[in-house]
């Protein structure tokens, strides 16, 4: 299945190594991380040294090499976002989820939760995504009933 998913961005790209960070975003935004598999099969699809793609995953934040929840959850904790009130939601997700907010993972994989520098929406403040959804001018007081919205 793996394969399929990283031939189906290979084939989406141009046949260079340019494209290369191009594909491991693609399977990054895909699976929340990049599978060991996904990137041996970029190494052996694009003629890559997997060396290459490791260096490349773990020299750029965006890319995760361990495994999130269904739902990861990013709290912008930038300067807008951290004046409008950041710290407090930020924890009070980590007390509703019961999680520290640096790539933790629930039990039961459902989420997983980390504070990132800017998401680049501002004037929302204080932003959190879950998943692909972005939720701005976030109170504390609505953590709960968000996450329910998620189970």
């Amino acid at each position: 299945m793996v394969e399929e998913v990283v031939d189906k961005f290979v084939a989406s790209h141009p046949k260079d190594q340019s494209s290369l960070i191009g594909v491991m975003l693609d399977v990054q935004n895909h699976y929340y991380y990049l599978p060991k598999e996904a990137m041996v099969h970029i190494s052996k699809s694009m003629k890559i040294p997997i060396s290459t793609i490791y260096n490349l995953a773990t020299f750029y934040k965006a890319f995760s090499l361990k495994p999130k929840g269904k739902h990861p959850v990013c709290i912008c904790t930038g300067t807008a976002c951290y004046v409008q009130g950041a710290t407090k939601l930020l924890e009070k997700f980590e007390r509703e989820l019961n999680i520290k907010a640096n790539g933790e993972t629930t039990p039961d994989s459902m989420f997983s939760l980390e504070s990132v520098r800017c998401l680049g929406c501002c004037g929302l403040a204080p932003v959190v995504t879950i998943g692909k959804d972005l939720h701005g001018k976030l109170p504390p007081s609505k953590v709960p009933k968000l996450i329910k919205q998620y189970k």
